[in-house]
């Protein structure tokens, strides 16, 4: 790309609302919609696949299979029907989010103890809130480690969407980059894209923390007896 530099600071600064903080709006949007949707989907077909072990095996197939289909195909194959609007991108990026969430839903609501269930059924809870307060909360930080894993790959894929004219920084790394043969917007991209994804993924490490308090006192419950057999074995 010629003897330019690297990066160029006064191309960020003097584009820094747009087009850069465009993009990355455009980007944090068309990966935020996804999975949310997503994960909506999957504690559905998670839940019913947890109830009826019988649908688990097809439905897992069944979004495996989505899974392997190259996006860029379903990306044009939805462009008759959705034009070059945002849901030509998140229709298929949610489908992808459901490979990663159902799984994670499933093994999570299997973890839940038959003694707990049974504790909720005498206790005289309904299976609508037996499973909001006692088996999902149980399941959850499952269900969280699979969707860092399903956020991180959704932000990586947004940039995809470039290539059929969708936003997102894929538009710095591919229009204004690749096509300008012009480092500074790769850059730009590439840097934007993994900090939004370190960014997602802190934001889920602190919900689980918010949302499952004791599994920091069992961790620090399990620290203290290791410190206090540590002590025992020196004495």
């Amino acid at each position: 790309m010629g003897d330019q530099p690297l990066v160029r600071w006064d191309w960020i600064t003097g584009n820094l609302v747009d087009p850069i903080g465009t993009r990355l709006l455009e980007h944090l949007q068309l990966s935020l919609s996804p999975i949310l949707i997503g994960l909506l989907l999957a504690v559905v077909l998670g839940v019913a696949c947890a109830r009826w072990r019988w649908l688990y095996p097809p439905v897992f197939t069944g979004v495996n299979v989505l899974y392997a289909v190259p996006s860029i195909a379903l990306f044009f194959l939805l462009l008759p029907y959705t034009g070059f609007g945002p849901w030509t991108a998140i229709i298929p990026l949610s489908l992808y989010t459901l490979a990663i969430l159902v799984p994670n839903v499933v093994d999570g609501l299997g973890q839940v103890p038959d003694h707990v269930r049974q504790a909720a059924v005498a206790m005289g809870f309904s299976p609508l809130r037996r499973l909001v307060q006692v088996e999902f909360p149980i399941a959850l930080p499952v269900v969280i480690a699979g969707l860092r894993v399903a956020a991180v790959a959704t932000i990586s894929m947004v940039s995809v969407a470039s290539l059929v004219g969708l936003g997102g920084l894929g538009q710095l790394i591919l229009t204004d980059g690749f096509r300008r043969q012009f480092t500074t917007p790769i850059v730009v991209g590439i840097t934007l894209s993994v900090l939004l994804a370190f960014l997602v993924d802190g934001v889920l490490v602190l919900a689980q923390r918010l949302l499952t308090p004791w599994t920091r006192d069992h961790g620090a419950a399990a620290g203290r007896g290791s410190a206090r057999r540590g002590e025992g074995a020196r004495t």
